[in-house]
């Protein structure tokens, strides 16, 4: 079986696979718990305390609800940027195979180090750091066929 797709990744997709990973792991739920803890301490005291002890609880609330979201956002914008535009990806029985411009990479599926399937997205993950993330929009209505295609090369 072949795939080919236009790779594509915007800035929105490098967001959303870093508030999975930060989200769906213990640092999403402690940042979840900080955030009720400010927002419990707020509504409690908020009548009894001065300005400064205001602001203070909004920026706390703001932290992890809004601060964070947006500085990962900016960081996704300068790594999008790195990425070539004419970029091909294409998976066979053989492997994966990139073509950016007149340059072009093969990786054996053997290389492969997973794949995981978000809500919104697949990524296959090369290295510890490194992948190739397949949004929806890509794959279209083939991505649970292209999921399992690819879940089942990576097991041989």
């Amino acid at each position: 079986m072949k795939y080919k797709f236009t790779y594509q990744t915007t800035a929105f997709d490098l967001w959303q696979l870093s508030m999975y990973g930060t989200y769906g792991s213990m640092v999403g739920v402690c940042n979840v718990i900080f955030t009720a803890a400010m927002l419990l301490l707020a509504a409690k005291f908020w009548g009894d305390i001065n300005i400064f002890m205001k602001i203070l609880l909004v920026i706390a609330i703001c932290l992890f609800t809004v601060i964070q979201p947006v500085i990962i956002y900016m960081r996704a914008k300068r790594q999008v940027t790195t990425i070539p535009r004419d970029m091909e990806i294409g998976f066979d029985d053989n492997g994966i195979h990139v073509k950016a411009g007149n340059q072009s990479s093969d990786l054996k599926w053997n290389k492969i180090k997973g794949i995981s399937k978000k809500p919104s997205m697949v990524v296959i993950s090369s290295t510890d750091k490194h992948g190739f993330l397949l949004t929806n929009k890509m794959l279209g209505k083939q991505k649970e066929a292209f999921y399992d295609y690819v879940i089942s090369k990576i097991q041989k």
